[in-house]
C-alpha cells in the first residue's frame, strides 16, 4: 500500500481521538497523538483478530494499559470493523455510551479488560500469556496446534513506574513468557511534568535484567521501524519483549511534548492548529475517509478467514484427540464438567477440628482433579495457606534433571503446570488472576494472608468491577493468628472488602462450610469470590445436630434454635466465633434463655435472598441481637439493629499467643453470655 494511505489511516486514529476528547470536553489527547502509528502497525499487520467475533478463543489478546487513552481504542474499534459505531464515537464519555473514559471490559465489544489504574493493564497481559503458554503446553500436540496466539500490549511511563507493572514484568521475565509483547510509548512526559522530574533510570536495562528482549524505535512515527521491531519481537520466544518506541505526546498540537497535552482538550483553536499542522480537514469534525476505513476494515475477511482456518484445525484436533478437545472446549466455554461435586466427602463431627484454612486445601486437592480448570498459587505463602494442588505440577520453564526443584508440588516444572509460584508480589498476583480469568478456560486463584489483601485491593476491585470468575483465597484471617502480632492481624480488612460492590466474601464457620464455600466459588461465574480462613483449629460441627452447611449457600441460616423456634436472643457469628456462640448458647440454654445460634459466613449471599428469608433468620420481634466477630463493628448495625449490640475489635491486636489475646480481647464464652444478658436486661 501507499505512504499516503498509510499516513490517511493513521491520521485518522488521531483525529477521530481529539475529536471525541473535544466533543466530550474531558479525556486524554496527548497518546492517541503520539502512539497512533505504532497502534496502527500493530493492528493492521501483526494483530491475530476477528472483528465480527470478539470472543473467539484463539486471538492475539490486546491490552491499551494506559487506559487514559481510550480515545484510540475506540477509534481502532470503529475503524476494524468492532461493534462500536460513530454515533458512539460520538458520544464519548457520556452516560449510557459504549466508549466510557477508561475501557470497560463487557461494556464495548473489543475491551479485553478494564484499565485505566496504571500498571494493572500490564499485569494483566502478563496473566493472558501465562494462560496462552499453560494452555497451549496441555492441549498443543505434534502437528496439531488449537492454542498459538500473543498477548500485545501498548504501556506508558505510568505503567512502568507503578510498583505492580514491575512486580509483573519481574515474574514474566522469569516465565520467560517469549509471546508477550509490550509497546512502551516513551514519550518523557506524565500528567504533571516531564519524566526527567521523577523517572531518570535507564528503563531498557531495568526491563533486560527482569529477562526481557528490549528493542528500539527512534522515531514513533517510523512505521517501517515499527513494524520490524514487531517481527523481531515475534521470533523472540523464550523472552518477553518490551519495544521502546521514542514518541512526542501530543504530536503535531501547539502542546507537543508538555504535559499540559496529556489529560485535558486541546480546545477549539488548538484542535484546528493541530490538523492544519498534519495536513488533515478543520471540518469536518469525526471525517472517516473512505479509502482509510476500506483498508481498516479488511481485518473483518482477514479475520474470519483466520478463524475459519482455525476452525479447520481444530476440528481436525477433534478427530485426533477427542478427550482433550472435548476438554479444552469446556474450558473455553467456562463449563464446569458434570459431576465435577458428586461424592464430595463430607468432614466427620470433630471438638478438636481443623482451621480453615486446612479444610479448604483438602477440599481443593479433592476437586483439582475433577476441574481442571482450576489453577493458581499464592504469594510464596503455600505451605501455610494450603493452596498448593498437589501433583497438579509447577507452571515454570522446564528445568533439566538434577536441579533445584525445592517447593515443587509434584508433577514437574512446565507450562503445563497448574500451580503458579507469584513469589513475594501479592499486587502483581491480584491483577495477573485478573488476566487469567479475562483469557478464559480457567478458574483461577491466588492466595495470601487476609491482611495483605491490602496489597491487592485494586486488582481486587478491578475482579469486581469486571465481574470476573477469580476465587481470592485469604487465610490468617484475625487476631487468633497470634504471635506475629498487629502487623500481621486483620481487623479491619473484613468490612473493606465487604464494601466493594460485586464481590462476594464468605467465611466460613467449620469444614463443612469450607466445603460449600468452594463449591459456591466455582459456581458463581459472575463475580470474584473471597474466602476468609482462620490459622486456628475450630470444631468441625456435628451436622446431626446442627443445621446442614449448606446452609452456607443462602448466606446465613438458623445453625441452632432455641426450643419451639421463640428465641430470646439471637446469636450471630461468621467463621471461627461460631463455635463460640453455640458455646455460649447452650450456657444461655442451661440457664433457661432460649437462643438462636445463626452462621452468617456471607453478607453478600444473605442480602441476596428473598426478604421473608431473611425476615425468617433474623425476626424483627427478637431485636435482641448479638454479633460476634473479630473484626471492627462497621456495617454490622444493619443485621444487628439499633438495639443489638456487637462483640468485635476497635484497636489493633497484639504480638502474644491466641488463646491469651481471645482472652484479653473478651472472645470468650463468658463475655458472650453476659453481652447476651445485658441486651436481655436492656430490652426488659
Amino acid at each position: 500500500m501507499s505512504d499516503s494511505l498509510d499516513q490517511q489511516c493513521i491520521d485518522m486514529l488521531r483525529f477521530l481521538s481529539v475529536d471525541m476528547v473535544q466533543k466530550a470536553n474531558s479525556g486524554h489527547p496527548g497518546l492517541p497523538l503520539d502512539a497512533a502509528p505504532m497502534a496502527y502497525v500493530l493492528w493492521t499487520r501483526h494483530l491475530k483478530h476477528n472483528p465480527k467475533n470478539p470472543d473467539w478463543s484463539d486471538r492475539d489478546r490486546f491490552v491499551l494499559s494506559a487506559g487514559h487513552g481510550s480515545a484510540l481504542l475506540y477509534s481502532l474499534l470503529y475503524a476494524t470493523g468492532y461493534g462500536v459505531s460513530l454515533d458512539d464515537i460520538r458520544e464519548f464519555r457520556q452516560w449510557g455510551s459504549r466508549t466510557p473514559g477508561h475501557p470497560e471490559r463487557g461494556h464495548t465489544p473489543g475491551v479485553e479488560v478494564t484499565t485505566g489504574p496504571l500498571g494493572q493493564g500490564l499485569a494483566n497481559a502478563v496473566g493472558m500469556a501465562i494462560g496462552e503458554a499453560h494452555l497451549a503446553a496441555r492441549y498443543n500436540r505434534e502437528g496439531h496446534a488449537p492454542i498459538d496466539h500473543r498477548t500485545w500490549a501498548i504501556v506508558s511511563d505510568g505503567d512502568l513506574m507503578e510498583g505492580v507493572g514491575s512486580e509483573a514484568a519481574s515474574l514474566a521475565g522469569h516465565l520467560q513468557l517469549g509471546k508477550l509483547v509490550c509497546l512502551y510509548d516513551d514519550n518523557y512526559v506524565t500528567l504533571s511534568a516531564g519524566t526527567d522530574m521523577t523517572f531518570s533510570e535507564a528503563r531498557a536495562r531495568r526491563f533486560e535484567a527482569y529477562g526481557w528482549q528490549t528493542l528500539q524505535v527512534a522515531d514513533g512515527n517510523d512505521i517501517a521501524a515499527i513494524d520490524a521491531a514487531l517481527h523481531a519481537a515475534r521470533a523472540q520466544t523464550k523472552r518477553p519483549t518490551l519495544i521502546l518506541v521514542r514518541t512526542h505526546i501530543g504530536y503535531g498540537s501547539p502542546e507537543q511534548d508538555s504535559f499540559k497535552a496529556h489529560g485535558s482538550p486541546l480546545g477549539v483553536e488548538d484542535v484546528k492548529k493541530t490538523k492544519e499542522k498534519l495536513g488533515w480537514p478543520v471540518e469536518p469534525p469525526f471525517l472517516v475517509p473512505e479509502p482509510a476505513l476500506a483498508h481498516f476494515r479488511r481485518a473483518l475477511e482477514r479475520g474470519a478467514d483466520i478463524e475459519t482456518a482455525w476452525a479447520r484445525r481444530l476440528d481436525a484436533y477433534a478427530v485426533a484427540f477427542p478427550d482433550s478437545a472435548a476438554e479444552l472446549q469446556r474450558r473455553l466455554r467456562g463449563d464446569l464438567p458434570a459431576g465435577w461435586n458428586a461424592d464430595l466427602a463430607a468432614f466427620p463431627a470433630d471438638a478438636k477440628g481443623m482451621a480453615t484454612r486446612v479444610a479448604g486445601g483438602k477440599v481443593m486437592n479433592a476437586i483439582a482433579p475433577r476441574v481442571v480448570a482450576l489453577a493458581g498459587g499464592s504469594a510464596d505463602l503455600d505451605p501455610s495457606t494450603h493452596t498448593m494442588l498437589k501433583g497438579q505440577g509447577d507452571f515454570n520453564p522446564p528445568v533439566s534433571a538434577g536441579e533445584d526443584t525445592e517447593g515443587s508440588s509434584g508433577g514437574g516444572w512446565s507450562y503445563a503446570g497448574r500451580n503458579l509460584h507469584f513469589g513475594v508480589r501479592e499486587h502483581a498476583m491480584g491483577a495477573i488472576v485478573n488476566g487469567l480469568a479475562a483469557h478464559g478456560g480457567f478458574v483461577p486463584f491466588g492466595a495470601t494472608f487476609l491482611i495483605f489483601s491490602d496489597y491487592m485491593r485494586p486488582a481486587i476491585r478491578l475482579a469486581a468491577l469486571m465481574g470476573l470468575h477469580v476465587v481470592h483465597v485469604f487465610t490468617h484471617d484475625s487476631v487468633a493468628l497470634g504471635e506475629d502480632g498487629p502487623t500481621h492481624q486483620p481487623i479491619e480488612q473484613l468490612a473493606s472488602l465487604r464494601a466493594i460492590p460485586n464481590l462476594t466474601v464468605i467465611r466460613p464457620a467449620d469444614a463443612n462450610e469450607v466445603l460449600v464455600a468452594w463449591q459456591v466459588a466455582l459456581e458463581t461465574r459472575d463475580r470474584p469470590v473471597l474466602l476468609a480462613l482462620s490459622r486456628q483449629d475450630v470444631p468441625t460441627l456435628d451436622r446431626t445436630r446442627y443445621a446442614s452447611a449448606d446452609g452456607l449457600r443462602r448466606g446465613a441460616y438458623v445453625l441452632r434454635d432455641a426450643p419451639d423456634a421463640k428465641p430470646r436472643v439471637i446469636l450471630i457469628a461468621t467463621g471461627s466465633e461460631v463455635g463460640l456462640i453455640v458455646a455460649a448458647a447452650d450456657r444461655l440454654q442451661a440457664e433457661g434463655i432460649a437462643a438462636r445460634c445463626v452462621s452468617m459466613p456471607s453478607w453478600e449471599l444473605f442480602d441476596a435472598q428473598p426478604r421473608d428469608y431473611r425476615d425468617e433468620v433474623l425476626p424483627a420481634n427478637v431485636p435482641a441481637r448479638l454479633a460476634v466477630e473479630l473484626g471492627v463493628e462497621q456495617g454490622w448495625r444493619r443485621y444487628i439493629g439499633e438495639d443489638g449490640d456487637m462483640l468485635g475489635m476497635d484497636r489493633f491486636g497484639a504480638s502474644a499467643p491466641a488463646s491469651v489475646l481471645l482472652r484479653e480481647f473478651g472472645f470468650t464464652v463468658d463475655n458472650v453470655v453476659t453481652r447476651a444478658k445485658a441486651l436481655l436486661a436492656r430490652a426488659a
